[in-house]
């Protein structure tokens, strides 16, 4: 088959499923639809905002859909119309059978973990805040148990001591924008070869569920690592947040944007507080203390900790 006869749906909504879009287009791969989410409302005007998805579709002249219900008769109509041959879905919400079944090569999925590992919502900040030091992107076939179809490729990369969720990002993002290509390709040359997740014996399923504001609060009866962890699992969104005590006895909300592990523990009186000493900022964990580099309080912009310390009376 000629990359140019396969026709293909491509199924997703934000920046990092854009990528693999954009490269497929790039590569002269026939895109004959482009399905994403409706418009939403956003910022103090609630002003209707499309996805990026559809903004890269628009921009390019490819074919629109945006269902509100994916069983919508209407919709599974004008979709088996285009008559694809196969699906491609990148950061979209479960698909129902009626849907995933329909092509005649299949649905295939990218994940931005390594298969079985973190299956759900948010595998990349799980990742980051569970402290691994490696993770990458996984295309599979669609089953109907979420993230467990046969695995098609993996790639894998190391993830540093530091990097915060927002770079691991970015790297799967364009990691995964060719292991999609090569994917697509080793389809169209009829080498594509699967196998099941249960072949990952030495590997245990973990699950990476929809963050919430209660994932994201930090507990400083948690060891130094584990606090350090869940801020660079969260940076720059959604944010880990606490709330801080200020001299008269009110408290702010604070998202944390960047922090180290002090090779100290935290004064006895501070751990489990946020405290002050000697011009910088710290939250007295468990074991460690660790040093806040940088906040934003609510309300306000993000800052530097001893600028925030400038104001701020604790």
């Amino acid at each position: 088959m000629k990359k140019e006869d396969l026709r293909i749906v491509f199924l997703g909504t934000p920046d990092f499923a854009v990528e693999s879009l954009d490269l497929l287009v790039k590569n002269g791969f026939n895109i004959v639809g482009v399905v994403t989410a409706t418009d939403k409302p956003a910022g103090r005007g609630h002003k209707m905002l499309p996805s990026a998805v559809k903004q890269y579709a628009v921009e390019h002249g490819l074919h629109l859909l945006q269902p509100e219900k994916l069983k919508d008769e209407t919709f599974v109509n004008e979709l088996r119309s285009l008559n694809a041959d196969l699906f491609i879905v990148i950061a979209f919400r479960m698909l129902p059978e009626v849907v995933w079944q329909m092509p005649r090569l299949g649905t295939f999925n990218l994940h931005a973990s390594l298969l079985p590992k973190y299956r759900g919502a948010a595998p990349i900040n799980w990742a980051v805040i569970n402290g691994e030091k490696e993770t990458g992107v996984t295309t599979f076939f669609l089953k109907h148990e979420i993230d467990t179809g046969d695995v098609i490729q993996q790639q894998s990369i190391t993830i540093g001591d530091d990097e915060n969720v927002g770079s691991v990002h970015d790297r799967l993002m364009h990691l995964g924008a060719q292991l999609t290509l090569d994917t697509v390709n080793a389809i169209v040359d009829g080498t594509v070869k699967s196998m099941p997740q249960s072949m990952f014996s030495a590997i245990e399923p973990t699950p990476a569920p929809k963050i919430f504001r209660d994932t994201c609060h930090i507990d400083l009866t948690r060891s130094a690592s584990e606090v350090h962890n869940l801020v660079r699992g969260l940076s720059p969104y959604p944010g880990a947040w606490i709330d801080i005590m200020l001299a008269d006895g009110s408290t702010v909300t604070a998202k944390i944007f960047e922090t180290r592990i002090t090779p100290s523990p935290a004064p006895a009186p501070q751990q489990g507080k946020v405290y002050a000493r000697d011009g910088h900022l710290f939250l007295g964990a468990s074991d460690l203390a660790v040093e806040i580099l940088s906040l934003q309080p609510a309300g306000k912009r993000r800052m530097a900790a001893d600028e925030f310390l400038r104001g701020t009376r604790l």
